[in-house]
């Protein structure tokens, strides 16, 4: 049975509540303030709202102060005052902070890499320009240049202030652009020669995108932790990188010795042709004295003509038989020629002489 019920008659017992007397219940007294009591605390309730909205910024910080929920000012580090809630309000930014995106892996507090590599392939396989797949792991490295921007324009900020949690703003462009550039790019130059161009690329893209969205952010560097094709296909891929490197070492190879025979040759020909040069000038200036030689016995010869030509004469006859291996001579003078003769010299022939002069 209800309790209505009870005291209104309906239920078996048929009785109606006792009437309330309120002229009998005495309330407490409540003590008196006066107009100046109630003046100076709401003096000092003032005084100490005032003194809420006093806050401090470090150095690696910037405050953000918001009037009713709208952006007032920036404020540098230091002691500073704003308008307490509800009328105002302040953010601290760290903008100093370096923060960190991890695609593909995820690190533990010693930055080590997690110890399932295949935990996070969703975000590390991506195609390249030649349709192949590749698995790449990138760190991105990015802090905030712009607090109102970071603040009213990206949207999971939130939490990110609370318990400095992750962007995933940022996590979204670097995925994008990631995949972008890999996408036009060819797999060998991944593997080998491109990484740094491709790595600025990225950073590049990414910058452009976050500065497009307004989200006050700045990336400071994108780095490769590793690229590398899928496990099913590694040791494939090993073997052609293996060639890859044979052919560029013989090329190399090759080149040195080109390097090094092209000057040895330039030398030698270098050598040939100043030796020829040179023998070009002995036989000149030897034809110019010979030249001179004979144009002066030419004159002399204009002059004496018959003591010239004995005295050539004799000098052709002195270097020709000079170079003679037999003597001839008169048989009536090779008697009183014969005690001149330098039998000593054992000249070829002088037996016979000998023989004829007897």
């Amino acid at each position: 049975m209800a309790w209505d019920d009870k005291f209104s008659g309906k239920g078996g017992g048929g009785q109606t509540p006792p009437p309330i007397d309120f002229s009998k219940i005495k309330l407490p007294n409540l003590p008196h303030f006066g107009k100046g009591a109630i003046a100076a605390a709401a003096v000092i309730l003032l005084a100490l709202w005032a003194a809420s909205g006093l806050y401090k910024v470090n150095l690696d910080e910037r405050g953000v102060t918001m009037l009713f929920g709208k952006f007032s000012s920036i404020t540098t580090p230091g002691l500073n005052w704003y308008f307490p809630q509800p009328i105002g309000k302040v953010v601290k930014v760290r903008v100093e902070e370096i923060k960190r995106v991890e695609i593909g892996f995820r690190s533990t507090k010693q930055r080590s890499r997690a110890p399932n590599p295949n935990a996070y392939q969703e975000e590390s396989l991506m195609l390249t320009k030649s349709v192949n797949i590749i698995d790449v792991d990138m760190v991105v490295q990015y802090q905030i240049s712009d607090p109102v921007n970071f603040l009213f324009k990206v949207a999971d900020v939130r939490r990110v202030l609370v318990d400095r949690g992750l962007i995933k703003t940022v996590k979204n462009v670097a995925e994008a652009a990631l995949r972008e550039v890999v996408g036009r790019t060819e797999i060998d130059g991944l593997l080998t020669t491109e990484k740094s161009r491709v790595q600025v690329e990225i950073q590049t893209l990414m910058q452009e995108i976050l500065d497009r969205y307004e989200s006050g952010l700045t990336v400071g560097l994108v780095q490769f932790q590793d690229v590398h094709p899928p496990q099913e296909v590694n040791a494939a891929f090993k073997d052609v990188n293996n060639a890859e490197e044979d052919k560029n070492r013989s090329i190399r190879e090759a080149e040195g010795y080109q390097n090094s025979i092209i000057p040895r040759t330039r030398g030698k020909a270098e050598q040939i042709i100043k030796e020829a040069e040179a023998y070009r000038e002995e036989k000149i200036k030897r034809a110019q004295g010979d030249v001179s030689r004979f144009l002066q016995q030419l004159k002399q010869y204009r002059k004496a003509k018959d003591i010239t030509r004995k005295r050539l004469y004799l000098e052709t006859m002195e270097s020709v038989l000079a170079q003679s291996t037999k003597i001839i001579m008169d048989k009536k003078t090779g008697e009183k020629l014969m005690p001149i003769i330098p039998l000593a010299g054992g000249l070829p022939g002088m037996s016979a002489l000998q023989g004829v002069g007897k």
